[in-house]
């Protein structure tokens, strides 16, 4: 579980997105960060036991991502992000691959699996793996435990069918994504509770199957 301090400082952020405020709020940003941080320690071995590509060892300090924002090609120049990021996979936050985020933010929190916008090679790969194994695709994105918590993005993709499918193939929509994430909301009192962990560590189990099957995709 988190501290309510945790929170308070991410909305604190949110108000004072400036440097001046954020250097004298330091010490407290350090505290949140460290809790934190313990979180993502309690996650780890857990989420190892159900992913065994997961190091049950890895550095919790390689799973959180940086609180600066790279402003340089930006409009916002808000120079912090007003979350907490963490991200979870086989080659840890720099990994361009599939794997499991949790995002701490007040209001807006999220657990989320797949892949993000893949890159263009992975993203052939993981088209062709949904068309040879469309069977398999759909029965775990409607599996009874997936559907009642989690949704498939389907708000990037392509508005034709890609090159070298059939636009009348009755899964073009799955192979017009150009992303691959599943999402569910979390309401801020879950962490505050004590069986925050548990119920992270099976979020993240119900979405091992997606995770697995893209990571299957682009290692063949």
């Amino acid at each position: 579980m988190l501290k309510k301090d945790t929170l308070k400082f991410i909305k604190d952020v949110a108000e004072n997105n400036n440097r001046e405020w954020f250097a004298e709020h330091k010490p407290k940003y350090e505290v949140a960060k460290q809790d934190v941080l313990e979180l993502v320690a309690a996650i780890i071995p857990e989420l190892a036991k159900v992913d065994p590509l997961i190091s049950a060892d890895s550095d919790p300090k390689k799973n959180l991502m940086r609180i600066y924002r790279d402003v340089r090609f930006s409009k916002n120049k808000d120079p912090y992000k007003n979350n907490f990021g963490i991200w979870f996979s086989a080659k840890g936050k720099g990994g361009n691959e599939p794997g499991y985020y949790l995002h701490i933010q007040p209001g807006k929190s999220f657990i989320a699996g797949g892949y993000w916008m893949p890159e263009a090679a992975h993203l052939k790969l993981i088209r062709q793996e949904i068309d040879y194994n469309i069977d398999e695709f759909k029965e775990i994105i409607s599996a009874k435990d997936f559907k009642k918590v989690f949704t498939l993005g389907t708000s990037n993709a392509l508005k034709n069918a890609p090159k070298g499918y059939d636009p009348a193939d009755p899964n073009i929509e799955y192979l017009k994504l150009k992303s691959f994430e599943a999402t569910t909301m979390l309401a801020d009192e879950e962490f505050l509770k004590p069986n925050l962990v548990n119920k992270l560590i099976s979020s993240f189990g119900t979405l091992q199957p997606l995770v697995a099957f893209l990571r299957n995709a682009i290692t063949q």
